[in-house]
C-alpha cells in the first residue's frame, strides 16, 4: 500500500485510513504496509511505526497485516520488526534481501535468521534489482526450515524462480512481486501476489488470483488482459512514483514525494493517464 503524503510532506493519516477502507473494501486478503510502495526508505522510524499501527487499527481485524520492517542493516531490521509485534495486530513481517552491503550467503542467512527468531512469521522479499543481490536457492531452502519463515515474495521478473523453489520445496508459499508475472507465476505454483496494482483496483487483482487459483484461467486471462497496461505502465518510472501519480489522477492522494522520489515527466504522466481512462478506471 502507498503511503499518502499532504502537501508539504507530512504523512496523511486521513488518506491512510481511506486507501485500508478501498482495500478492505475490494476484498484483499491482506494489506502490506510500509513496503516499497509505502516510500519505505523515506520514512523516519517514528513515522515507520505510526503507519504501521494505524493501518492495523484501521483494518480493524478485517484483513491479514505485513509490516514492511527490513533493512540492510540486521539491527534496524530487528528493532522495526520488535515494535510491529509490541503494537499487536501485525500478522507477518516482509523482510527485504539487505541491501547496498551485499552480504555473502551465511550473512543473508543469519540476517533472516534472526528476525525470524523474534516469532513474527517472515515473508522473504527476493528483489535483486533494488537490492544488488538475490536470496540463492539453497540459502531459501536452508531458511524454509525455520518454522517463523513461511514464504518469499518473489520479484526477480522470474517465473522460472517461482518453478525452481517449489521443485525443492513444494509447500512452501510463493508470492508474485510482479502483478504482470502474476498469472504465469500461479500456473507454476505461485499462491498470490503482494501488488502495486491493488492500490488503484484492489477488487479486479482479487478476484483474478482467485480465479486463477481456482484453474479458471481463461477467465482470469481477461482481467490480464484488460489491466495489463496498467501493470506495464505502474513501471515506467520507478515504483512507487506511478502508482502515487494515479491515485492523484484518480483523486485520492495530493501529488507529494519525498526526495529522491518526486513527481514523474509530463509524457509519462499523460501516458498513465490515458491508460486509467482506456481501462475505464477515471
Amino acid at each position: 500500500m502507498a503511503t499518502p503524503f499532504m502537501k508539504g510532506g507530512a504523512v496523511d493519516y486521513g488518506k491512510l485510513k481511506e486507501m485500508v477502507a478501498s482495500q478492505v473494501e475490494g476484498g484483499v486478503e491482506g494489506i502490506c504496509a510500509v513496503g516499497t510502495s509505502g516510500e519505505s526508505p523515506t520514512l523516519n522510524h517514528a513515522e515507520h511505526h505510526e503507519v504501521v499501527e494505524k493501518t492495523i487499527e484501521y483494518a480493524a481485524g478485517k484483513a491479514l497485516i505485513v509490516a514492511g520492517t527490513g533493512s540492510n542493516s540486521t539491527a534496524e531490521a530487528v528493532s522495526l520488526t520488535k515494535a510491529a509485534i509490541s503494537m499487536g495486530g501485525a500478522d507477518a513481517t516482509l523482510q527485504v534481501t539487505p541491501y547496498y552491503n551485499k552480504p555473502n550467503a551465511q550473512g543473508l542467512y543469519r540476517h533472516f535468521m534472526t528476525v525470524a527468531d523474534l516469532g513474527l512469521p517472515v515473508i522473504l522479499y527476493n528483489v535483486p534489482g533494488r537490492a544488488g543481490k538475490e536470496i540463492p536457492l539453497d540459502v531459501v531452502v536452508k531458511l524454509a526450515a525455520h518454522p517463523n519463515i513461511v514464504a518469499i515474495k518473489e520479484a526477480a521478473g522470474s517465473v522460472e524462480r517461482v518453478s525452481a523453489i517449489k521443485n525443492v520445496l513444494p509447500d512452501f508459499t510463493v508470492l508474485s512481486g510482479d502483478d504482470s508475472l502474476t498469472l504465469p507465476m500461479i500456473s507454476v505454483g505461485a499462491e498470490g501476489v503482494i501488488s502495486v496494482a491493488s492500490n488503484i483496483i484492489p477488487r479486479e487483482m482479487g478476484d483474478m488470483v482467485r480465479l486463477a487459483l481456482k484453474g479458471d484461467f481463461v477467465k482470469a486471462r481477461e482481467y490480464h488482459a484488460k489491466y495489463y497496461t496498467l501493470f506495464r505502465d505502474l513501471f515506467i518510472d520507478v515504483n512507487p512514483v506511478m502508482v502515487k501519480e494515479a491515485l492523484w489522477l484518480m483523486g485520492k492522494f495530493e501529488r507529494e514525494f519525498r526526495l529522491p522520489l518526486c513527481q514523474t515527466d509530463d509524457a509519462k504522466l499523460e501516458q498513465m493517464k490515458k491508460t486509467l481512462s482506456e481501462t475505464g478506471i477515471i
